[in-house]
């Protein structure tokens, strides 16, 4: 046998020993009790479930591979006066250097009914106009549970009441939402109930199914052109079969947290991206809806005790700074799905102003730039 047949072959041999050796001790530690037989099984079945769900999500990824981004934010007026930055100014700055795809905006029911029976839209008319003018198409979150802390955003005067005194004004507050805006150019979506069943965090009277199915029946009697989105809460394994079935679904995707239950440290989610892949490729598969991230953690978790707009720089880092920023596009990107609202431009904008920490902002902004680059790429 010539030499260069001999090394092609010797690998291939060793291959197949190895393979009768793992056979031989598999076979061996099956016949010795009980246990032995249990752990092989579990073996087995993990093994076989991890490796539908990477096959699944290498198919959503190939599929989808040649999708342009789009990448966006998400956009709190009153989030940015936390943080001690005008509202105007941020946004248009998030509008001007980043030139984000899209924008999710909120309508929160206590900033539009600051008194009751009045509604008062000039914040958000002044959003979808900027949004329009820069040519950022808005996903406008509705609803009763909105992003941000407490999560519900209930007017004081229905504070602790039964859900049938307050679900009437809930309906003619979204009703009023949608009937202002389904005719704006800017408008590309409605995100409705943030993360609705995350009954472990926030503030909310009410999580019950029929109350989110009425909501999204009556938002496709008042607008029936644009899509409405639901979103659930990242990490759960399982998908979204039940009633309501949206236009699309969302998903929260956070990586590094402060744990104050147990460890009472910065913890790391284990999942890789191609997990989210899986859940998009799955969902498509049962569902026949797409996944987009709605809430990609791009901003710090801090301690217990500690407000992010005054804590250490140092300890901010521990959990996001400009590497671990520029780590988590890449983290969303290998998903393989394309569209994706960061959560942090108004603290990265803080932390550029206030805080004369620039390079968060600055990396944004070089991501941002080497997404439309790819887009300009497949064209």
């Amino acid at each position: 046998m010539p030499k260069s047949q001999l090394k092609k072959s010797k690998p291939k041999a060793e291959r197949s020993n190895l393979f009768r050796r793992l056979l031989g001790l598999a076979a061996r530690t099956w016949q010795r009790n009980l246990w032995n037989k249990v752990v092989i099984v579990v073996t087995v079945l993990v093994f076989s479930l991890v490796s539908c769900m990477y096959g699944i999500a290498q198919w959503y990824i190939f599929t989808h591979k040649d999708q342009p981004y789009q990448i966006g934010v998400t956009f709190i007026p009153r989030y940015a006066r936390y943080l001690g930055v005008e509202p105007k100014e941020t946004f248009q700055a998030i509008l001007d250097d980043l030139k984000p795809t899209n924008v999710r905006l909120v309508s929160y029911w206590n900033d539009i009914e600051k008194e009751r029976g009045t509604y008062d839209f000039s914040e958000l008319d002044w959003q979808m106009d900027m949004a329009e003018k820069a040519g950022a198409k808005v996903s406008l979150a509705i609803g009763l549970r909105q992003p941000r802390w407490p999560e519900c955003h209930m007017p004081q005067w229905h504070l602790n009441q039964p859900k049938e005194v307050w679900y009437g004004d809930l309906k003619n507050v979204i009703g009023a939402t949608v009937g202002r805006y389904k005719t704006h150019p800017a408008l590309e979506s409605y995100q409705l109930e943030n993360e609705f069943f995350l009954s472990v965090f926030g503030e909310c009277p009410d999580f019950s199914r029929d109350r989110l199915i009425d909501e999204y029946f009556y938002v496709k009697g008042l607008d029936a052109d644009h899509p409405v989105i639901i979103s659930r809460s990242n990490n759960a394994i399982g998908f979204p079969i039940n009633e309501p079935q949206p236009d699309a679904f969302g998903v929260s995707v956070y990586k590094r947290v402060w744990d104050r239950t147990i460890t009472r440290r910065y913890v790391e989610y284990p999942f890789p991206a191609w997990f989210y892949g899986f859940l998009a490729g799955g969902g498509k598969i049962i569902t026949g809806k797409e996944l987009m991230i709605h809430e990609l953690q791009a901003e710090a978790w801090t301690p217990d005790g500690m407000e992010i707009k005054t804590a250490p720089v140092e300890e901010l880092y521990k959990s996001m700074n400009p590497e671990r920023l520029e780590g988590r596009f890449n983290y969303a990107k290998g998903s393989g799905i394309k569209r994706m609202d960061l959560w942090g431009a108004e603290w990265w904008y803080a932390m550029k102003v206030n805080r004369g920490e620039p390079e968060l902002w600055n990396t944004a902004v070089k991501e941002f730039d080497k997404a439309r680059q790819h887009n300009q790429e497949l064209r």
